[in-house]
C-alpha cells in the first residue's frame, strides 16, 4: 500500500473514532475519552488506538473496559464510514502513562527511524544514480 495512503488511512481513523466516541457511544464512562493515536501494523491487520483518559485510576480502567466492550460497534460504524473492505483489528490501550516529555522522545525516536519519502533507504539512492 503506497506510504500516503496508508498516512491517510491512519489519520482517518483517529479523527472517525475520535468522533464515534465522543458523540455516538452513550456510555458515561467514556466522557473524558479522546483518541490520540492509531499505529496500524504493516499488513493492515492490526490496529492499535491509544487513548487518552482522565479521571482517577479507576475511572480511566473502567473507560478502557467500555471502549474494548464496543470494539464490534466501532469497528462496524469506521468501515463503514471509511468504506473500507477489510477493516483491522482494533486494539486499544491507554496513552495516559506517557507524559508530554515522554511523547515528545517518542515522537522524535518514531522521526529518526523513517524512511525517506521516496520509500529507498539512503544507500540504494547512491546507486541508482
Amino acid at each position: 500500500m503506497d506510504p500516503h495512503r496508508s498516512e491517510r488511512l491512519i489519520e482517518a481513523m483517529r479523527d472517525e473514532l475520535g468522533e464515534l466516541i465522543a458523540y455516538e457511544m452513550a456510555d458515561p464512562r467514556v466522557s473524558g475519552v479522546s483518541v490520540t493515536e492509531v499505529l496500524l501494523s504493516p499488513d493492515k491487520r492490526k490496529a492499535a488506538v491509544r487513548l487518552h483518559l482522565t479521571g482517577t485510576p479507576q475511572q480511566r480502567q473502567d473507560a478502557l473496559e467500555a471502549v474494548t466492550h464496543a470494539r464490534g460497534f466501532l469497528k462496524r460504524e469506521l468501515a463503514a464510514r471509511l468504506q473500507l473492505f477489510r477493516m483491522p483489528e482494533l486494539y486499544f490501550e491507554s496513552g495516559a502513562e506517557l507524559g508530554p516529555e515522554a511523547r515528545v522522545e517518542s515522537l522524535l525516536r518514531r522521526m529518526r527511524r523513517g524512511r525517506p519519502r521516496d520509500g529507498r533507504p539512503d544507500e540504494q539512492k547512491s546507486t541508482a544514480k
